[in-house]
């Protein structure tokens, strides 16, 4: 017997609105009886924390304290989808075991990437497994209402803190900490106490769409720093090529009456020392397209312009750029806390030479810096966009590192006097070292994403939603109270203005309350109440209101919606989040949960 997950096309990581299809191949040596074929598409975000030993966690993070070491887990489940790959699913009979053949069968299935994660819609969960999930998914008349198709216990995940984000990307990188992991699961019950069911299950690289990007303008975030060279002290004259003689200090004295004397001193050592130069200042700018956002796997839009400040006539240099992308990992688990920080090294040069302030330049003057030096370095494809879900998010930062010089750079002085050193006169005679200052420019936030765009028809549909509601799909502003008339609300001004409720999704066909004219529609029927929890009736009701939680209007347009359109021969960039999406999980044992 072997068991394999066959994947249709297989691009190098699936995304939002992706069909992904596959067949589920089985080879048999001998016939085999087989109770069904149940293919899922999970996702998971993994956290794992340690308890201080100080007892500094409060909450759950000390109730929850194991014998095996102060560590809490959680483990949410993003996504889950489940099909029945064999037999055809028929809700309204029992599971009967089937013989299959000896020799290879394959069985078809297809799944769709939803936009938002699955854990933070509560009833959902709630409907998977436990004693609160009569129906739900793995709805039938099989034991226990399942359908003979085993559920996770969507109950656990209602004990955890939600948000409902877009699904974030494939992650790996701290070992023993978190993951990120998506997989399509297979498992093939076999009838019988003693027949262990067969499983296998294969990984997938995940990469988000990127939400709508705001239209293009000319504003810009900018990280500024102005700063001033430290100034200088007097120097020899060193113009004059005549060598002073001994009796240079008595000859000079002739001269008094020259126009020379008011700019020159007499050193004590007999040369001829100027004045002190006014030092340069001068303001370094890095400037992105606000707001600031970079992509996935290309180079970072950014400017670097230098403003002169002080009226020196002095020249300055870049010599040396450096740019790091910062990111930074929030790892939560209950009501503990842990920040990682990673840093790309996108660019480092040394030993350059490109003028930043040039002689004569008025002040106030500007020169845009030449982009050729990052312009052609893509982000590593280890960098993920930034993402936000219920245990794990990253947020970026941007530094840039400038090496600024009063002078020409020692290297290009050393060049241009090497051959003169060779004649016995000091290759730094009549040259002032240069004065080398660090400036460091940061962008405290910065977002980055996938390069992924959505469909077109997608955001268009998203805009209309908003404002084309239907008025019975639209809550009342305020509710009626009894002792107010609609005619005194209407005249004047109130002096409290009163807090409006939320306004609540539309809901689809199938999420509308059941009548007898809709029932006989085909409008499907809301679940039976659970025996177990019932329903709390208000004084006179006879039935409860239909609450089934609608969905968002971007989850109903997503299952009419295709994919992100890749032209043809263009391939999905490379993405390494996960280093390999089919090795063995990271975390400790206690972090995983059967599904």
């Amino acid at each position: 017997m072997s068991i394999r997950i066959a994947l249709e096309n297989p691009p190098e990581f699936y995304t939002n609105l992706d069909i992904i299809r596959g067949q589920v191949v089985l080879t048999l040596s001998r016939p085999e009886q087989i109770g069904g074929i149940i293919v899922k598409l999970e996702g998971e975000a993994k956290s794992a924390l340690g308890v201080p030993a100080d007892g500094s966690g409060t909450g759950i993070a000390q109730r929850e304290r194991t014998p095996t070491g102060d560590v809490i887990y959680e483990n949410h489940k993003i996504l889950y989808k489940v099909t029945q790959a064999f037999p055809d699913e028929k809700p309204n009979t029992l599971p009967q075991p089937y013989v299959l053949a000896a020799g290879q069968h394959r069985f078809p299935f297809q799944f769709k990437f939803p936009f938002n994660n699955a854990c933070g819609d509560p009833v959902a969960m709630a409907k998977l497994g436990g004693l609160s999930g009569a129906g739900g998914i793995a709805s039938g008349s099989g034991l226990f209402g399942l359908g003979g198709i085993r559920v996770m216990d969507g109950t656990k995940q209602l004990m955890y803190s939600h948000v409902t984000k877009t699904l974030p990307p494939s992650f790996t990188g701290f070992p023993g900490q978190c993951e990120i992991r998506y997989y399509v699961k297979v498992t093939i019950q076999r009838p019988g106490f003693f027949k262990e069911n067969w499983r296998m299950q294969t990984g997938l690289k995940f990469l988000p769409i990127e939400p709508p990007r705001p239209p293009k303008t000319n504003h810009e975030a900018y990280a500024r720093r102005p700063f001033a060279f430290r100034p200088r002290s007097p120097r020899t004259n060193a113009s004059s090529k005549k060598r002073a003689s001994f009796f240079s200090g008595w000859t000079g004295s002739s001269n008094a009456g020259s126009s020379s004397v008011p700019t020159t001193t007499t050193a004590a050592d007999g040369k001829l020392a100027t004045e002190p130069e006014v030092p340069p200042s001068i303001e370094m700018s890095a400037r992105l397209p606000h707001p600031a956002i970079i992509t996935c796997n290309q180079p970072i839009p950014l400017r670097l312009i230098a403003k002169k400040l002080a009226g020196s006539d002095a020249e300055i240099f870049l010599t040396a750029i450096q740019i790091d992308l910062i990111g930074q990992t929030e790892v939560r688990c209950h009501d503990l806390i842990n920040t990682e920080t990673s840093r790309w090294v996108i660019v480092s040069r040394q030993g350059l030479s490109i003028p930043v302030s040039r002689l004569g330049d008025p002040v106030g003057t500007e020169v845009v810096l030449p982009n050729d030096i990052w312009c052609n370095q893509p982000l590593p494809n280890t960098v993920m966009p930034s993402f936000v879900t219920c245990n794990l998010s990253r947020e970026y930062q941007l530094e840039v590192k400038l090496g600024l010089s009063w002078g020409k750079p020692v290297a290009s002085i050393s060049h241009a006097t090497t051959a003169s050193s060779l004649f016995g006169r000091n290759k730094n005679e009549g040259t002032d070292l240069a004065q080398e200052i660090h400036l460091p420019l940061h962008f405290s936030s910065v977002e980055v994403y996938s390069g992924i765009a959505p469909p077109a028809a997608l955001i268009e549909a998203m805009k209309q939603g908003k404002n084309k509601r239907p008025q019975s799909q639209r809550p009342p502003s305020q509710p009626v109270r009894p002792t107010t008339s609609s005619s005194s609300a209407e005249t004047g001004p109130s002096t409290a203005p009163q807090q409006q409720p939320p306004a609540l999704p539309p809901r689809t066909n199938a999420a509308q309350p059941p009548t007898a004219a809709g029932t006989a529609a085909g409008v499907v029927v809301p679940p039976p109440a659970d025996p177990v929890y019932p329903p709390q009736l208000a004084p006179g009701e006879m039935e409860p209101p239909y609450d089934d939680a609608p969905p968002s209007y971007d989850e109903a347009m997503a299952e009419i919606m295709s994919g992100p359109v890749i032209p043809d021969g263009v391939p999905r960039p490379a993405y390494s989040g996960v280093t390999n999406e089919n090795e063995p999980s990271t975390l400790p044992a206690g972090g995983n949960e059967k599904s």
